[in-house]
This record gives C-alpha cells, structure tokens and sequence, in this order.
C-alpha cells in the first residue's frame, strides 16, 4: 500500500474500498448497530415464499 498527500488519489482509494449501495440496498430499512437476529428477521421477512 502506498500512502499520498494527494488528496484525489486517496478518495478514489476510498470509494473502491466501499460497497455498491445497490448491493446492499436490501439492508437499508434495518438500524445502524443491528445483529445477526434482526437481520436475519429482516431477509426472513423480505423473502418470497
């Protein structure tokens, strides 16, 4: 890994670092801080039967 001062580069670094939102756009109703209970509740719910 190599560290700049140039502040460009190192947002562009961060932004591949981040999830695509539309991959975890099924998460969004859930609380930040949620555990694996509610979000196991959550997909359950959303879940097509």
């Amino acid at each position: 890994m190599t560290l700049t001062m140039d502040p460009d580069t190192d947002e562009e670094e961060a932004a591949a670092d981040e999830p695509d939102a539309e991959e975890y756009g099924h998460l969004d109703d859930l609380a930040d801080g949620a555990g694996c209970t509610e979000i196991w509740e959550h997909l359950s719910d959303s879940r097509e039967e």
